[in-house]
């Protein structure tokens, strides 16, 4: 009978503490698929600016297909994404073939006298940086949620109720590379 008080005391004691984890669990979660919403939307807005920036340095650097046609699969490959994870890795892909893009940009001096192209680039390099403050704070909600996740008692609120973990945006590792950009075709 005793043992059952007790068990009854300690129930009642941590119960209102379950929910206050549960709420703030889901005020953070909501918090996390409101920020990738703003990180999808920069998304989009760089891959509204792609065809048009593909289209100008084409005109240009014709025997460059390969590195159109990357950039064109990652625009699919992020157009075609369902989860944070695809979009992710979509978007870390579409950044690495941005990347060889412009080095390839960088070679022709008539293409960067080019209004439309610096109309272009001054567009993406906004966006570019509009979605670096979103990733940014993406990363700070998930943080947050992510801790919030592992602390105790909050922990077995998050094991009861399937409060899973949410991924980090992190740059992809050939970002951390230098593009390289040979005019010369494959034998």
């Amino acid at each position: 009978m005793r043992r059952t008080a007790v068990l009854v005391a300690i129930s009642l004691i941590v119960l209102p503490l379950t929910g206050c984890s549960y709420n703030r669990f889901v005020n953070q979660e909501e918090a996390i698929k409101a920020q990738w919403a703003q990180v999808e939307n920069q998304l989009q807005r760089r891959n509204d600016l792609i065809p048009n920036l593909v289209e100008t340095v084409k005109g240009y650097a014709q025997h460059e297909e390969g590195v159109f046609k990357e950039v064109a699969d990652a625009r699919s490959q992020l157009l075609s994404a369902k989860s944070p994870e695809e979009t992710i890795a979509a978007a870390n892909r579409q950044t690495s073939a941005l990347g060889r893009l412009l080095a390839i940009a960088e070679n022709y001096p008539q293409l960067k006298a080019n209004e439309q192209f610096n109309r272009l680039m001054d567009e993406l390099s906004g966006t570019e940086n509009r979605i670096a403050v979103e990733r940014m704070r993406y990363n700070e909600r998930v943080q947050d949620y992510n801790a919030s996740r592992r602390q105790f008692p909050a922990n077995m609120t998050a094991k009861v109720f399937g409060f899973k973990e949410y991924p980090y945006f992190q740059a992809p590792p050939d970002a951390k590379q230098v593009p390289k950009v040979t005019f010369t075709k494959p034998s």
